[in-house]
Order: structure tokens, then sequence, then C-alpha cells
């Protein structure tokens, strides 16, 4: 029987709907049906009695002993009473994905720091989780990066700032070969002798990869992010003809035009259907291209043996695709082409909307380029830096440069996690900095706060340890915060219920919010024992919970601010 957290307070603390399905199967009045079911439940160890409201929803209140004792339990719990889960599956998390010879740019920030959030969260959970960075290093964009590698290079700035020279070498030769075929033509050959393993074209690309990951790693390491495996294009290229054999053998894909595709099945209604488009007031097919009339495959194709490879090498129940909402498409047919493949685990797009800039258009420089995330990265900082040096001048310079970039960066990444994927978002510096509301700054503190309430109550800081006694919930602050961190595991399965991080965004801050009225309204070091330990016990669980959570999103916490 499914109990949830109450939507609204005044109903109580839990609530259950279970008896509103079960009367509709038995074609029964749902209140009735209810009312019988709370007569039977013997929950008095941990709730008054419970009432009926509404259609039929059967609503708990917990005993303010009974809060206090889980919560007592929880505050000396490494996992803040978390459960693990009882089914644990194992999910490969596919996420961030730049291109080699690229700046990774403010596009890449959702990717990665919303795939590394729900890794993080299903790790804790339980399940074996397995991270993978499918970088783009391979396809018809290095036929014009050798040309341009062997005949325009700058090797000091190549040196200096190797992915700002291979994108200029990129833009040089993609210009040359809009204006002479030729350039084009010689671009083609080149591409043609690395797909054919000519060794001096093999070299100069593996050197592009090695200096682009070099740059990668730097952000990576500055977001702490990190990857179990990191198999690019390239790995699966061995692979693609196998894969297009196969589907044509099963029949999924068939010749077309000098091409290979797959096409409708017929079996889908066709708004349903993802290979079929409405155009011209009528269905017209919408293949799916797994390669090309000159014989080259394509993401679809890649994409397709990097799921046989995942399913082959690692057994996984559920395979997650964190991409931006723009590849949907892409992603349906995919999935349709590999059930009918016979792959058999769960696929699912986790798909994210745009990052606006004040204007309400994608975020862009004032040149009309993308951001570069490096850079976006360092103004975080800069600015953290600036209120830092503003509020605690006295801090040693070493000190203030690590809040800030514990700061601004945790800013960076709340600001994100905090929306509902789904939407596009306006970045706002002014918001994602600000010490008051729903921010990442405004949770460090209340942890920061708390830390402060240790440091002046044992001098070194040490946490205060509960020996099995109870927490004594007589102010209603203290009562409605308790009730609320007990609600932890709840959030976190919120967020795996539809992979939205934002589900937890939102609980620690109401949790720091409450914290606050606590702190507010009940006198922590000045009480006098029992009631000091006490409210010692719930800080600690507090801060616990808090920092978990902030750590689940990928966000430092520090004790100073």
């Amino acid at each position: 029987m499914p109990v949830v957290p109450a939507t609204d307070p005044k109903f109580g603390d839990l609530q259950c709907s279970a008896a509103l399905g079960i009367a509709k199967a038995l074609q029964r009045n749902p209140r009735e049906l209810a009312q019988q079911i709370a007569d039977r439940l013997d929950v008095s160890f941990a709730c008054e009695k419970p009432e009926i409201a509404g259609a039929g929803f059967i609503n708990f209140r917990l005993k303010p002993q009974f809060v206090a004792q889980q919560a007592a339990s929880a505050a000396i719990d490494e996992r803040v009473g978390v459960a693990s889960d009882p089914e644990p599956k194992t999910i490969v998390v596919d996420f961030s994905a730049p291109n080699v010879a690229k700046a990774m740019h403010v596009g890449h920030i959702r990717s990665t720091i919303l795939g590394d959030a729900i890794a993080r969260t299903l790790r804790f959970v339980g399940h074996r989780v397995i991270t993978d960075n499918h970088i783009g290093d391979w396809g018809t964009q290095f036929g014009m990066l050798l040309v341009g590698w062997k005949k325009h290079r700058d090797e000091a700035a190549m040196e200096r700032d190797p992915i700002s020279e291979m994108e200029r070498l990129y833009r040089l030769i993609n210009e040359q070969c809009a204006r002479d075929p030729a350039v084009e033509d010689e671009a083609r050959l080149e591409l043609a002798k690395l797909q054919k393993g000519d060794a001096e074209n093999l070299a100069i690309w593996e050197r592009m990869r090695r200096l682009s990951q070099t740059q990668f790693d730097a952000i990576y390491r500055r977001l702490g992010v990190s990857f179990d495996h990191t198999l690019g294009e390239s790995f699966y290229n061995p692979r693609l003809n196998v894969v297009v054999a196969e589907l044509k053998a099963k029949k999924i894909a068939q010749d077309s035009e000098g091409a290979v595709a797959v096409f409708s099945e017929g079996k889908l209604p066709a708004k349903q259907d993802p290979f079929l488009i409405h155009k011209d007031g009528q269905w017209a097919p919408n293949p799916f291209l797994v390669l090309k009339k000159d014989g080259a495959g394509l993401y679809a194709t890649t994409d397709l043996a990097t799921l046989q490879y995942r399913t082959e090498q690692w057994h996984p129940d559920e395979i997650l695709y964190v991409t931006d909402a723009r590849q949907q498409l892409h992603f349906r047919q995919l999935f349709a082409t590999a059930k009918r493949w016979g792959i058999a685990c769960t696929l699912k797009h986790i798909s994210f909307g745009t990052i606006l800039g004040e204007g309400g258009k994608p975020l862009k420089t004032r040149s009309g380029e993308n951001v570069k995330l490096a850079d976006l990265l360092d103004e975080a900082e800069t600015r953290s830096l600036a209120i830092v040096n503003e509020k605690n001048p006295e801090l040693p310079e070493a000190t203030r440069k690590q809040i800030a970039r514990v700061v601004g960066i945790g800013a960076v990444k709340y600001a994100d996690l905090s929306q509902n994927r789904v939407s596009d978002y306006v970045f706002s510096w002014e918001k994602l900095l600000a010490m008051t509301g729903n921010t990442a700054p405004y949770l460090q503190y209340a942890y920061v706060r708390i830390r402060s309430i240790f440091r002046k109550g044992h001098g070194n800081g040490s946490w205060f340890m509960v020996h099995g006694s109870e927490l004594r919930l007589e102010h209603g602050t203290e009562l409605d915060l308790a009730k609320h961190l007990l609600n932890f595991d709840w959030a976190l399965q919120q967020v795996l219920d539809d992979y939205k991080p934002n589900f937890l965004c939102n609980y620690l801050y109401e949790a720091s919010v409450k914290f606050n009225a606590f702190y507010e309204n009940c006198p922590v070091l000045q009480s006098e024992e029992p009631t000091r330990s006490s409210r010692l016990a719930l800080c600690q669980l507090t801060a616990a919970v808090l920092k978990k959570g902030l750590d689940l999103l990928g966000i430092e916490t520090i004790e100073q601010m």
C-alpha cells in the first residue's frame, strides 16, 4: 500500500490513495472502502488514528515521539535514514559527450551536471551505475582538420591553446571548402586515408584526441565529474558494417536509393510512429538512415553499435541518454529500431531544455558565439571572489579563493539543477549567486551556520553523537524540521521517478528554511540539558542531510563563508 508525504500538512503527514484504485476495480465506494481499511490498520505505534479525506484518501498524522525516535536513529546513520534499493539494477548513464577539437561550451553543462547528479543519486540508493562519456572523435570534420593541421597549423598557438587553434583550423578549411571544390576534395581524401588507417593521419588524429581530452579533463576536475568509461565514436567504427549487415539480414533495415535505412512497420498509429512525418497534409516516410550512399556510417549507426556493445559487455537493465531535447526524434527512432533488433533493456532519453540569456534567447557571447564552459566557470569564481573579498577581507587569500571556487561552481550547478530539466531557463548571475532564496549559496550557508554551532560548542567543531537517546521535539519548529528531514528518502525517490534533480533541490531548500525557523525560535547551545543535546542532534541531522543532498547534486560544502 503506497504511502507518501501529504500534499497539505493540514491533512496530516502521510497519505495513501490506494483505496481509490482498489474501489474502482471492485466497483465499490472508495470512501467507504478507505474507512474499512483505516479501521483495520494498527499504526498506533507511529500514528494517531487514520482519517479519511476527499474521495477516499487515508491520512496519517505521526506521533511526535515516533518522529523523535526515527530522527535520533537517522542522526547517527551514515546514510541519514535512506535504505538501499532492495532490487538494485545495472544502469548505464551516457552524458556530457563533447566533440574532439572543439571547446566545451555552455550547452555541455546541462548534460554534464545533470548526468552526474543522476548517476550519484542512483549509486547512493544502491544501483550499479556505469557512466560512459561518448565523445565525438570520428567523422567528416576530421578531413578538414587534417588539411588545416598539415598546411596552416601554428605550433606555438597549438602549444598555448590547442582547442582554440584546432577550432581556427576547422573554420579556415570549412570556409575554403565552401569556396573551392578542390579543397573539399582534399579534405575528403585526407578523411579516406584516416579511415583506411594511414599512419600519418592516425598519428595526427591521436594527438588531436589527446590534446582535447586534456582540456576536457581540466573542465571535469573543476566540476568534480568523473566517468567509468570514455569510449568515443571511433571505438565503435569496426562494428558499423556488421551492424548494418545484421539489420538488413533481419529485414529491419533495407536498401533505399543507394543508402540503407529503417522504415515504418505500419504497426503504430501514425502520430506515434517515429518513422513517419506529417507534411503537405499527409503522412510520409521518415526513415532512420543507418548507411549513407557513399558507404559511410552516421550517428544512428554508431549509436546502434554502441548499444550493442553496452548490452553485450555490461548487461544493463536500463540505459539513460542525457542529451538536449532537440534530439528527441533521433532517440525515438533509435529506441524503436533497438526494440525491433531485440535489445531488451529499458532505454530512456533524459532530455533537457536550453539555457537562455537575459533577453530570452540562447545564451551567447556578444559576438554571437557559444559561451565557452571554461569562461563561464572562470566568471563564476571571479564574481564569487568579489563577494567573498567584500564580506570577509580578513580571511587568508587561499581561503577566500577556495570559498569562491566552491560557491561559484556550486551556484552555476544549482541554478541549472534546480530547474525542471525539460524547461528552458534564463541564466542570471544575480540570482544564482544570491545568498537568499533557492540558491546554492543559501544552502551552503545553512550548512556553514550549523558547523559554526558545533565549533562554538565543542571547540574543534566535532559532531555531537547521540547515544541511543531520543530527541525532545518540544517546539513546533523542531517537530516540523524533524518530519521534513525524515522525508529525505522520498525526495530521492521523486528524483529517480522521472530523473529530475530539481525535486532534491526543492527539498533541500525547504530543509534550510525550516532549519532557519528552528534556529530563530529554539536556542541550542544556551539551552539546558537534555534539551541542548537534543537540539544539537537535530542540528547534526540537518547538516548531514544538507551535505549528502548537495553531494548528490555534485555540489561541495565548506566550513566557512
